[in-house]
């Protein structure tokens, strides 16, 4: 007799993640979240905007607020090079973009691939974390774009876009 699980895991087709470099590690999200990728370009600052928000563009007339990802995530101070892109994702009704180190690829794994997030304590906010994907020796840390982008934040950044 099997378990509802291992029905999910037989019929839950694959799915693919864009993955992207902050630092040492590499991240995954998943691709249907993805608009588009642009090289870096310095935002317009805007005052009174948390840390992480780097500014805004403006993207064929719409205004996009810029998180810097390497800041939301404490990775150390971020640096921009000929590899920094920005990530326009679709996260319900919003337009966000998210500076990554690099992208690398796009993954497509297979539920059983996919393990769940080890439980770190109450150190570290991981609700943002799917799990993690294993493709031979690589790892990638999967995130929840729109669990990220959400909250309380998100107020945030609609008030800089504003």
């Amino acid at each position: 007799m099997s378990t509802p699980t291992s029905d999910v895991h037989a019929t839950s087709p694959a799915a693919e993640y864009l993955a992207f470099t902050l630092g040492q590690e590499e991240y995954g999200i998943d691709i249907q979240k993805v608009s588009e990728i642009r090289s870096y370009e310095t935002p317009t600052r805007i005052a009174n905007a948390p840390e992480f928000v780097k500014g805004v563009v403006n993207l064929r007339g719409i205004i996009v607020p810029i998180v810097d990802m390497r800041i939301k995530f404490k990775l150390g101070t971020p640096s921009y090079d000929q590899f920094t892109v920005v990530i326009i994702l679709n996260i319900g009704h919003r337009v966000v973009g998210m500076v990554v180190d690099r992208v690398s690829d796009v993954t497509t794994l297979l539920p059983e691939q996919i393990k769940p997030a080890p439980e770190i304590g109450s150190a570290m906010n991981t609700d943002h974390i799917v799990g993690l994907g294993t493709l031979d020796e690589r790892m990638l840390i999967l995130v929840d774009i729109d669990k990220l982008m959400s909250s309380a934040e998100m107020g945030l950044i609609d008030a800089v876009a504003a």
